[in-house]
């Protein structure tokens, strides 16, 4: 990934930062052979930690045959990898496949933007 890459990155998640909560994640549904996965691994996998995004959603990696019990998924996920939202257990927002390092963090972003706005949501009930 780009230095450009990696610091809009950053600067995409800075403002999530103060909503930062400890039920919120970012899980990645995988499975074994996934091409598209292992691309991910290698193209983003250590850089993701290191992300404001990830002090706000830690990434959290599942097998898509193995689904935790403790998050309730809005609908059945077909393709791997998915990139699935949750705050509270409840899925918020997905985004689905990997193509590429650029495009994943522009899902993100999209991903961060639902977050603040179902926080928004919350606060305004």
């Amino acid at each position: 990934m780009t230095a450009r890459i990696f610091a809009t990155a950053l600067a995409t998640f800075v403002g999530l930062t103060t909503f930062a909560a400890a039920d919120t994640a970012l899980v990645m549904v995988e499975q074994d052979g996934c091409i598209y996965c292992s691309r991910w691994h290698a193209d983003v996998g250590e850089i993701y930690p290191l992300t404001e995004f990830a002090e706000t959603a830690p990434l959290r990696i599942v097998d898509l045959q193995d689904l935790p019990e403790d998050l309730t998924f809005a609908a059945r996920v077909v393709f791997t990898p998915t990139f699935v939202l949750f705050e509270g257990g409840q899925e918020i927002a997905r985004a689905e496949g990997y193509v590429g390092d650029e495009l994943f963090w522009m899902q993100m972003e999209l991903l961060s933007r639902q977050l603040t706005e179902h926080r928004a949501a919350a606060v305004s009930q």
